[in-house]
């Protein structure tokens, strides 16, 4: 069969989470119109008779300003060493810029076999697609392809052209296994999500989610205890909101959502906690798992 990793890249912002869960069929990354949602490498997985890629949704590259946003480019950049394609994805609806031409540059200087997805077509001109399209080509990939993320257009043609960038190889993952993160992950992701959606520009990227325990009760009752850790005590009452008013809201979404991923019950216990300018604390990243 062919097999092989295909790191999922591009600028913060233009779709890759949302277009991995869409080839794969199922959400396995979070997704939120803030830039920088994806902290972390998530693994979903595309199964064909005689192929399975496994996409790696990696965070977007950007300039750094914190010691995390310097951990999500090692992450990128991590990925790309062990690609065995690249699936590269631009925003229809924006110009090629910098951003986008400076990782154009890291792949054509790596070798690596690349596909280009131009996404957003669903909201994107005419003008707008083949303009994108016209400007990428200049770079000389293997193959150029405007997709919807949001509508399914053509996603097809992105798993038929990466299959033919692969090579014969093991099937990494058992049938029908669509990520490789555990509940304990996904669980925290999907609570970051339901605050990222409500919350101000300046706070999400301050905002992070910690699962601490998840047990099943006797009667069935999955308890999961989760804490929601900020780096200054005037965040704390904007994640609580008046009253509570954000915290239960986001924390009631959250919970249906999760009951659906388990397919139980589920008693969510979320508390807010101030960790000191944590993004610029390397040894607090690491005790936050990122």
């Amino acid at each position: 069969m062919r097999s092989g990793f295909v790191p999922v890249v591009g600028r913060p912002n233009v779709g890759k989470s949302t277009l991995v869960n869409a080839l794969v069929g199922t959400k396995v990354a979070i997704t939120s119109p803030r830039p920088q949602t994806t902290r972390n490498v998530i693994r979903g997985v595309v199964h064909r008779d005689g192929l399975q890629v496994v996409f790696v949704d990696t965070p977007g590259l950007h300039r750094p300003r914190t010691a995390l946003g310097e951990r999500l480019n090692r992450l990128v950049g991590d990925s790309l060493a062990e690609a065995d394609a690249v699936l590269f994805v631009l925003d229809a609806t924006q110009k090629i810029g910098p951003g986008d031409r400076l990782i154009a540059q890291r792949l054509t200087e790596a070798g690596t076999p690349t596909v280009v997805a131009v996404n957003k077509i669903d909201v994107a001109s005419d003008d707008e697609i083949v303009a994108q399209l016209g400007t990428a080509g200049e770079w000389d990939f293997a193959a150029y392809i405007p997709v919807s993320a949001l509508s399914g257009d053509h996603l097809e043609p992105v798993v038929e052209e990466l299959s033919a960038l692969l090579g014969e190889g093991p099937a990494f993952f058992p049938p029908g296994m669509v990520t490789d993160q555990p509940e304990e992950f996904l669980i925290g992701e999907l609570i970051r999500e339901h605050f990222l959606a409500r919350l101000r520009e300046e706070l999400p990227h301050s905002l992070a989610v910690v699962v601490e325990e998840v047990s099943t009760r006797d009667d069935g009752l999955v308890h999961v205890d989760a804490k929601l850790v900020v780096e200054r005590s005037s965040q704390k009452g904007i994640v609580l909101g008046k009253g509570g008013s954000l915290i239960k809201e986001a924390g009631s979404e959250a919970r249906r959502e999760i009951e659906t991923l388990l397919g139980a019950r589920v008693f969510l216990d979320l508390r807010v906690r101030v960790e000191q300018d944590w993004q610029r604390r390397p040894g607090l990243i690491d005790r936050l798992g990122l």
